[in-house]
């Protein structure tokens, strides 16, 4: 019994790892809602396999590594190709340079190489307890399915040029020493979480007008506020 429970959280992960697996066979497929639906799915049990390793008590080192392998297949690998999907197929992407397209795509593989640095960061780094140092894996994945279901939406040449624009900004915040506040709450207290409640509140105000495009305002929000409160923390 005592070797099932300690496994708990594990299994928690690898439903965390399959998602992020199915993921990258839609983002292949150019499938934006699955996608989104999948790495939604990995972050629900990435928030519970957390959650079960603190209740049972069953930490240990291989669910700390499975943890960081299974977020870069579902918060790295699968949002970015996504992005070099959406930006070799989509209409977004057409008429900037038609016969270098595939090469503008490319770009997108940046996100899991530096998802990989930031993670492989993340494991090291004593600091990161209570807040984070650069911009979380999860977080920038949310930005990208908001990104491409917005972009779907616009047809301006600009908007490719964009595009591999913030792969490069986002992926440089990633591995950053801009300190981020964690959305994880500890208690319901309005005072100690009032910057997490605003997030929330604006991600239903941002889904609600503008969809699932609604991420990336509400990531980008997180950013911001994280900037203008980081000399505090």
């Amino acid at each position: 019994m005592n070797v099932i429970i300690k496994n708990i959280p594990n299994t928690i992960t690898c439903l965390n790892l399959l998602s992020g697996c199915f993921a990258c066979i839609f983002a292949f497929q150019g499938e934006y809602d699955w996608v989104a639906l999948c790495i939604g799915l990995s972050a629900l049990f990435d928030f519970l396999d957390g959650m079960a390793a603190r209740l049972l008590h069953a930490y240990s080192p291989l669910g700390k590594e499975l943890d960081s392998l299974a977020d870069l297949i579902s918060f790295g690998l699968a949002p970015g190709l996504m992005v070099m999907y959406f930006m070799a197929h989509d209409s977004v992407f057409h008429g900037i340079d038609s016969e270098y397209q595939s090469l503008w795509a490319l770009s997108a593989l940046l996100i899991p190489v530096f998802s990989a640095l930031r993670l492989a960061k993340f494991n090291i780094d004593t600091r990161q307890a209570t807040s984070f140092i650069g911009l979380p894996v999860p977080a920038n994945a949310l930005f990208w399915i908001g990104i491409c279901q917005a972009g779907l939406h616009m047809e301006s040449p600009v908007c490719g040029y964009a595009i591999v624009a913030l792969v490069i900004i986002f992926s440089l915040l990633l591995v950053s020493e801009i300190s981020m506040f964690s959305l994880k709450f500890k208690n319901l207290k309005l005072k100690e979480n009032y910057l997490r409640y605003l997030i929330l509140v604006a991600a239903v105000l941002f889904l609600s007008l503008w969809g699932l495009a609604g991420l990336a305002a509400t990531i980008g929000l997180y950013i911001v506020l994280s900037l203008l409160t980081a000399r505090k923390r």
